[in-house]
């Protein structure tokens, strides 16, 4: 069901007052700003706090979707396909359905914008990584992302 209200999402809120911190992934917060909820599933808008320096996610792809990140604080190296590109404050990113990706955080807190379209399981996604109560085996990181239409295709990438 689509919303047919417009509506605000405070600074330093949640959508429906619920902060995602991934686990074993990062240990990154996620605030939904915009939901899956609210468009039909067709765009997921997200808040992403960074607080794990020299961290990131394993490089995997996105077979359904489309993301983007715009830089809020901090600095980030990403990798899309067999480019790299270095981001900071105010610099955008598109990670094309299909390309592998991945971003390690250089400095020491970092905070992006971050879109999906369409949303996807993305939400359901990072519901289950906070659901983690201790560190996860790669298999399961695996797992996890495969349960919601992700594929992991490689590890993390380094922050040189």
């Amino acid at each position: 069901m689509r919303t047919d209200k417009g509506f605000k999402v405070a600074s330093g809120e949640a959508r429906f007052g619920v902060h995602y911190k991934m686990k074993g992934v990062t240990l990154n917060t996620l605030d939904i700003k915009i939901s899956s909820k609210d468009t039909e599933t067709e765009l997921a808008v997200f808040e992403q706090t960074g607080l794990t320096p020299n961290g990131g996610p394993p490089l995997h792809i996105h077979p359904h979707q489309d993301e983007w990140f715009y830089i809020v604080e901090g600095e980030y190296l990403f990798q899309v396909g067999d480019e790299k590109y270095q981001m900071k404050i105010g610099d955008t990113i598109f990670l094309p359905r299909n390309v592998p990706h991945a971003f390690v955080q250089l400095t020491e807190k970092g905070k992006a914008i971050v879109s999906y379209l369409p949303a996807g399981k993305m939400e359901d996604f990072f519901a289950a990584t906070d659901k983690w109560t201790s560190l996860p085996s790669k298999e399961e990181i695996v797992k996890v992302f495969a349960e919601h239409d992700m594929q992991v295709v490689g590890q993390p990438i380094k922050a040189h």
